[in-house]
């Protein structure tokens, strides 16, 4: 199958105003047998991919073309509603698989990846926030695949005492945890989530890799059209530059169903690419800035980046 469609929700039939789908947010779909071989594997060890429960536009060249895929960990349900976010949300009915951290590193050896990229639902029904099941994830992939990098990005562990610590102490190549938007819309799409807290998490694990004992990389992201203004977006650029991150991720946010925030702007190309002029005229090392840009997109390539300046 090889189609090229247009993504994000369709024009509403309802009366609802929605802005027309610009030509450059179009992308191949296409489910040749390399992409088939990773959903079967995925379903096989019973995992979880933010591929599938972000609904992720990359999905179809990350499996199909790349052969890689981001687990999403701590199961599939989280305890935040994100006003942006795909992923069901409610109460998590288990507690945590022990069992899957050994089978994440069964399937990144079995897809003889290089850079495996781990993130998570939020678990604040979880006394540590889920960084014990981090930390025993990077442990097992790291048995198994010790050539290869391991990238986390993390909740904001809602501030738990420790528990960057304990993923620190696994020595993630790549440390991330994404901002996600500007201060002023965090109460719309981040509600239980605040600026302040995430970009704290950021600053100490600079402070962290500053200091000697974390020999990592710190890397955020965030969405452009959910209103924010340039100003705004650019002094939020400005924020996390100074709390020492150096990597950053801009893509366009995408309305995943009617029921989700809708998208205020289509941002053209040329935009994102002047907002990775500005970012690297920052002294960030590396700027992935695209329409279809997510936070794990072309991750293999973001770790060999330039050290920030300072």
């Amino acid at each position: 199958m090889d189609e090229l469609v247009s993504i994000g929700v369709p024009p509403s039939g309802g009366g609802v105003a929605r802005l027309p789908r610009p030509d450059w947010l179009r992308i191949r779909l296409s489910t040749p047998e390399p992409y088939q071989r990773v959903r079967r594997l995925m379903e096989g060890l019973n995992l979880n991919t933010v591929c599938e429960e972000a609904r992720c536009p990359n999905i179809y060249e990350c499996w199909g073309e790349h052969g890689t895929a981001t687990f999403m960990i701590l199961g599939d349900t989280c305890t935040r509603r994100c006003g942006f976010c795909a992923v069901h949300t409610g109460r998590p009915a288990a507690g945590v698989d022990a069992g899957e951290p050994a089978r994440v590193a069964e399937a990144a050896t079995a897809m003889g990846l290089r850079h495996v990229v781990v993130t998570s639902v939020d678990r604040d029904d979880l006394p540590d926030g889920g960084a014990g099941h981090f930390a025993d994830t990077i442990r097992a992939i790291r048995d198994q695949l010790p050539e290869a990098a391991v990238e986390v990005l993390t909740p904001d562990f809602r501030g738990v005492e420790d528990a960057l610590d304990v993923v620190l102490a696994e020595r993630p190549d790549v440390f991330s945890h994404n901002m996600e938007t500007v201060p002023r819309l965090y109460r719309q799409a981040r509600p239980g989530s605040s600026y302040e807290r995430s970009l704290a998490l950021l600053a100490e694990a600079a402070a962290r890799r500053d200091s000697g004992g974390y020999e990592g990389r710190v890397k955020t992201g965030l969405m452009v059209g959910l209103g924010e203004t340039t100003a705004e977006l650019e002094a939020t650029i400005r924020d996390i530059r100074s709390a020492g991150t150096e990597i950053l991720t801009i893509g366009q946010y995408l309305q995943p169903s009617r029921d989700h925030l809708p998208v205020d702007r289509y941002v053209h190309p040329d935009e994102f690419a002047r907002l990775r002029g500005f970012a690297l005229c920052l002294g960030y090392g590396h700027c992935e800035s695209g329409p279809l840009v997510r936070s794990s997109y072309h991750a293999h390539e973001h770790v060999g980046a330039p050290p920030a300046s300072p």
